[in-house]
């Protein structure tokens, strides 16, 4: 009963915190550098953050770079022998900041639970226009986790407009650090729902290399084109990129180390019409990877994807979304096998995500999202351990997450989150082997961000 009692004064004191916080907030715009530059509110931008919706993803295809007040822009024009200028007036910057609480139904095992973060984290962010065709988005995060900063996710464009058949292409160059991370919409891996999660709440251990494996770990250069519209085809090739790491690369004690080049496409189609903006498309990725080194046995991994997205919208300012997205992964871990960390080479996994989100208006937003991932057994790719361990070799997991968010700013957003498991690592009871139920992980999760 005292644990009970003591769990409840913790999340009725962070709650309260929480509101203290919504009604004093810094009064800024959110992601404020681009709202600045455009003149425009979040909401021009996005159904809710980071939520783009279609003027959101036209600006992001276009590079970040379009101004509200061209005042604000040093120009000179180009000359025989004058290179020409064109850049804001003042530095596009931004910073986010975030708390939160989190508690898991059973504690990790020898640590206390319901713990509060303040902060989770720290932002800075480098986001707009450096020059009439280039732009970014460039974000370093603090993680009170490991006491400093790091690189996050980083988006640089160039892009350009021209005609084909009479239709207009958009096109453009692009440098990043997170495969889907330059997408435009919100049914891929570096911009999907989930958008708020713990820091340290345990979460399943087998993942396509597409699904975050590799953020921020890798270097991305590529092409890119939007054909009237409609067609978006896009092209990159990775490289190893292990932030903290000396350069050249050596590999070692690092799982993954790409081995020549790792290719990315992606392929969508989308409509729009008044109400409705649809888009339907595929994307993956292949990758050769060396574990521990840059010599030697390679694993290979061949990601293919299939999503969809429909925004509907409904009473005049409320949207619906529907987003969905299959991940088929196909691996031959030769390296592995013979290192002895794999019963098997060849192996599959099949990912999905599917997630319902209701707007109302741009205050409120109710989202149900459900999760399966599938695959080979193996017992020694995936072994047991306590905790983090898989019992019986299957790599399984499914479950759900409910999210309840609120703006009562449009920089500030409150957010509650559960997610359970109806199975984590490969069974639903004792799947560690050390006695953990998949439930013991179900996460109650409370979040404030404040962006400036």
């Amino acid at each position: 009963m005292n644990k009970i009692m003591a769990f409840i004064f913790t999340a009725v004191t962070v709650l309260l915190l929480l509101f203290a916080s919504a009604v004093n907030p810094p009064k800024v715009e959110a992601v404020p550098s681009y709202a600045r530059q455009t003149g425009l509110p979040c909401s021009g931008c996005h159904y809710a953050p980071p939520e783009l919706n279609p003027a959101g993803r036209r600006f992001k295809l276009l590079g970040y770079v379009d101004k509200a007040d061209e005042t604000k822009v040093i120009k000179s024009e180009s000359h025989k022998s004058n290179t020409a200028l064109d850049i804001l007036s003042s530095l596009p910057l931004s910073a986010m900041f975030e708390a939160s609480f989190t508690s898991t139904n059973i504690p990790v095992p020898q640590t206390q639970n319901a713990s509060f973060e303040l902060p989770q984290d720290i932002s800075m962010f480098l986001a707009g226009a450096w020059t009439s065709h280039v732009g970014s988005f460039l974000q370093v995060t603090y993680d009170t986790q490991d006491d400093h900063f790091t690189s996050d996710n980083t988006d640089i464009r160039y892009a350009n407009t021209t005609k084909l058949a009479g239709k207009e292409l958009v096109y453009g160059l692009d440098l990043n650090n997170n495969p889907t991370v330059e997408d435009l919409w919100n049914d891929t891996p570096a911009w999907g729902f989930p958008w708020n999660a713990s820091d340290w709440a345990p979460t399943p251990g087998a993942a396509p290399i597409i699904d975050g494996t590799l953020a921020q770990d890798v270097a991305g250069f590529g092409a890119y084109g939007m054909w009237n519209e409609h067609l978006y085809v896009d092209a990159q090739v990775y490289r190893s990129e292990h932030v903290g790491s000396a350069q050249p690369n050596a590999g070692t004690n690092l799982a993954y180390n790409i081995r020549g080049a790792a290719p990315y496409w992606r392929v969508a189609w989308q409509q729009l019409t008044a109400k409705t903006q649809y888009e339907f498309g595929t994307y993956g990725m292949h990758m050769s990877s060396t574990p521990g080194g840059v010599s030697g046995l390679e694993d290979n991994y061949t990601d293919f994807a299939f999503d969809a997205q429909i925004d509907r919208t409904l009473f005049r300012t409320d949207v619906l979304s529907l987003r969905g997205s299959y991940i088929r992964e196909n691996s031959d871990l030769a390296a592995t096998f013979g290192a002895g960390g794999a019963a098997l080479s060849q192996h599959h996994l099949n990912t999905v995500y599917a997630n319902a989100e209701y707007h109302y208006g741009n205050t409120v937003t109710g989202t149900f999202g459900w999760f399966d991932t599938s695959g080979t057994s193996d017992p020694l790719l995936f072994a047991p351990g306590a905790l983090g361990g898989f019992a019986n070799g299957n790599p399984r997991n499914d479950g759900y997450i409910v999210n309840l968010s609120y703006w009562p700013w449009q920089n500030l957003q409150l957010a509650a989150q559960y997610t359970g498991y109806t199975r984590f690592n490969g069974a639903a009871t004792n799947y560690d082997g050390a006695g953990r139920n998949a439930n013991g992980n179900n996460t109650f999760y409370l979040d404030a961000r404040f962006v400036f």
